[in-house]
Parts: C-alpha cells; structure tokens; sequence
C-alpha cells in the first residue's frame, strides 16, 4: 500500500456563510451599523464581509423591512390589533406608490403648472413635437416629383 500524504491545511479556515449569519449582517446594517463593526463584531474581516454578504450589505434594510411586514402581516390576520394599528402606521408612512407603466403623453394643456407657465421641454422632447408639426408648403413637394411609375 502505498503511503499518501497528510493533508494539512495550513492557515485559517474558509469562512462559511449561514442564514444566521446573513441575518444577523442584514439587522445590523438596517440598524445602521458601519461594515467595520459588523465585520469586527462577527470576528472577520471588512473585505470578507464584503465577499460574502455583499447583497445583504446593499439590501439589509429592505430585507428585514419585509421580513417585518410579514410578521405583522400575519400577526393582523390573526386579529391581533396592535399588528393591525403598527401595519396601518407603516402603510400611511410608506405613501402612495408611483403609477407603473408608462402613461400616456400628455396634450400642451395639460403640460401648464400650477402657475399657469408651461413646463420646461427638453431638447429630445422639442424635436419630437416639431417633427409632428407638418409644414405648409409640404404638399408641394409632391407635386414637383416626376411620376415615372
């Protein structure tokens, strides 16, 4: 039998992530903690934070904000009415969403202010309007082709 070698791994161990430890970095930055207390906190390095938790890092707060609309979600379906009130309170403070899709454009009346002043029109947008301005003088045109066909 031949004799094989011993494997040593040498160094420190490959961090492994968890679940745990992406919700407890996705708390932490809801909270507003700094990278480099979350890194210290959990005993790693910033640079390992940010290889391994980088979308909890930009989505923390988005993460847990669902999280706890879940909750309270099933909490207000249960009937419990503090979860009904604190739900209520996060909806009115949210606002009201934007509409989705695109609407359609709107007529020169509609485009006037408060104030009555026309909306500024970009250069893009000008050049749209003056394209579906049709001259005058552009029936002519057609006259003066010769008509081979």
């Amino acid at each position: 039998m031949p004799v094989r070698p011993i494997r040593d791994r040498r160094g420190r161990p490959c961090f492994k992530k968890d679940k745990e430890n992406q919700d407890f970095v996705a708390v932490r930055i809801a909270a507003g903690w700094s990278q480099a207390r979350i890194a210290e906190d959990m005993g790693i390095d910033e640079k390992t934070l940010r290889k391994h938790f980088s979308r909890e890092l930009e989505n923390g707060r988005v993460f847990v904000e669902g999280l706890v609309l879940d909750v309270l979600l099933k909490q207000t379906r249960e009937g419990k009415s503090p979860a009904i009130r604190q739900l209520r309170e996060m909806l009115e403070a949210a606002g009201p969403q934007a509409p989705r899709g695109r609407s359609k454009p709107k007529s020169d009346e509609e485009e006037e202010d408060e104030d009555g002043k026309a909306a500024p029109v970009g250069k893009k947008e000008q050049q749209m309007q003056d394209a579906q301005v049709v001259p005058p003088e552009y029936g002519d045109i057609f006259d003066r082709i010769d008509r081979r066909h």
